[in-house]
Order: C-alpha cells, then sequence, then structure tokens
C-alpha cells in the first residue's frame, strides 16, 4: 500500500552564528585541498600520456 498524502516542506530560514559558518567554510576549503592534489596528479598523469602519443615526433 502506498501513502496518498505528499508530505512537502519548505524551508524559509535556517538560523546560524556568523562564526559558525565561517569555521565550517574553513574546514570545507581545508579538507578539498587532498581532491585538488589528487586531481592535479591525475591531469598531469593524463597530459604525459597524451604528450607522448600525439607529442612531436622525429622520425
Amino acid at each position: 500500500m502506498e501513502n496518498e498524502h505528499k508530505n512537502e516542506v519548505t524551508i524559509v530560514d535556517i538560523k546560524m552564528p556568523f562564526w559558525s559558518i565561517v569555521i565550517f567554510m574553513v574546514k570545507a576549503a581545508i579538507a578539498s585541498i587532498p581532491a585538488f592534489i589528487i586531481l592535479g596528479i591525475i591531469g598531469s598523469v593524463l597530459s604525459m600520456a597524451m604528450g607522448g602519443f600525439f607529442g612531436p615526433h622525429n622520425w
């Protein structure tokens, strides 16, 4: 049996202290650093591979 009534929720306001938001954003920025490092390594490897395959050949 499925519920025929839909429960819809609309969020109007979120009350959160300013410094709590600042601390959260700083933590999110610090947490993103390893992701950027990993993406940089993957991009470098792909760039080297493409350069090796499609780069200038001295035949």
